[in-house]
């Protein structure tokens, strides 16, 4: 999702630009208003003083939800031995970024949501955007390499466990984290640069667009570099999920049984529906013009996905997975520890 920010921020930097100021101008400008600043202030919701109070319920309720489903999946990931597949393995990081995204922010809107004085440090600011950006970005990665893996596993069953071997699946995490959080700092350091002529980002989070908007002037080289690592985190990942699926549904359709075509849908339906709310929830909010009406609406849509996109995931992942129902029941002590299971 914060990859989606600063590829559309970039592309829309001449909305706001005032072509009737020269170069010199717009020095003059930022040397006159620029101020190092060590604290911001974070507007939030605080134009709705009644609302605050239901949003720290709902936020600390989703906020809880998440880190006890997410610890959940990645637990059971480790402890039961069916669960030992390369699919397992990439949703037990996508729990594991679930919960690092939310812990980024969504502490400190709790806190904000109380107190009368809302505001983060400098260096708090650093690192909320930063970890937003790195797990964003991982998980744009990670959802192709699952694409992936559900094409390997629909239309070449027989090769799976042969491509999707364990060192092959190791690297493929590795590279999706490594991507994700070397091109966040990237990004972080130079949103950090930018000289900025205010400190009241009007959102709930340290969140780039926003942080961005306070800028005195725009740089050529910092929008080209984020633009460019945009299209590689954004528009890539989702044209390689297309054609995984496109291959996909083309293999189920040739299935002749229908108990085969089902078992295949269902193989990949909870990472299909996944990849719909983690893109169509960003696009939502940020493919359409910006106004001032239209930013209080996209922090109340912001806050709905921050907090329940990642307290869905593993619900999707459990509600139609028989092997995670299981093993979640062997958790809880329902079924015998000493009974053994097959290996998918």
């Amino acid at each position: 999702l914060f990859t989606l920010y600063s590829f559309l921020y970039v592309l829309r930097l001449n909305e706001g630009s005032n072509t009737g100021i020269n170069i010199d101008e717009r020095k003059k400008m930022e040397r006159e208003n620029f101020t190092i600043w060590s604290i911001f202030f974070l507007e939030g919701f605080s134009q709705y003083p009644r609302l605050e109070v239901v949003l720290f319920v709902f936020s600390l309720v989703m906020y809880l939800a998440t880190l006890l489903g997410n610890s959940t999946l990645i637990l059971i990931t480790i402890l039961d031995s069916r669960l030992k597949t390369p699919m397992y393995l990439f949703l037990g990081n996508l729990s594991f970024m679930d919960i690092c995204y939310t812990s980024a922010s969504i502490p400190t809107l709790l806190v904000n949501l109380l107190s009368s004085q809302k505001t983060i440090i400098l260096s708090g600011c650093a690192v909320q955007m930063y970890l937003s950006l790195a797990m964003g970005s991982t998980e744009c990665v990670l959802l192709a390499v699952m694409a992936y893996d559900r094409y390997v596993a629909i239309c070449n069953p027989l090769r799976y466990s042969i491509i999707m071997n364990r060192c092959v699946c190791a690297r493929m995490a590795t590279v999706s984290w490594v991507t994700g959080c070397l091109t966040a700092l990237l990004e972080t350091s130079l949103a950090l640069q930018i000289p900025l002529c205010g400190n009241l980002i009007d959102h709930f989070t340290c969140e780039i667009l926003a942080v961005l908007k306070l800028a005195c002037t725009s740089s050529l080289l910092v929008n080209t570099i984020m633009l460019v690592v945009s299209i590689l985190l954004l528009p890539i990942p989702m044209l390689l999920i297309c054609i995984s699926y496109i291959f996909i549904l083309s293999t189920i359709l040739r299935i002749s049984s229908a108990e085969g075509r089902n078992k295949a849908f269902s193989t990949c339906g909870a990472h299909l529906t996944v990849v719909i709310l983690y893109y169509g929830a960003a696009l939502s909010m940020y493919l359409k013009p910006s106004s001032s009406k239209a930013q209080k609406i996209d922090k109340i849509i912001s806050l709905l996905y921050g907090v329940l996109t990642p307290m869905l995931n593993p619900v999707i992942y459990s509600l139609r997975n028989k092997e995670v129902k299981d093993a979640v029941k062997k958790l809880l002590g329902k079924i015998p520890l000493h009974q053994t299971h097959e290996h998918l």
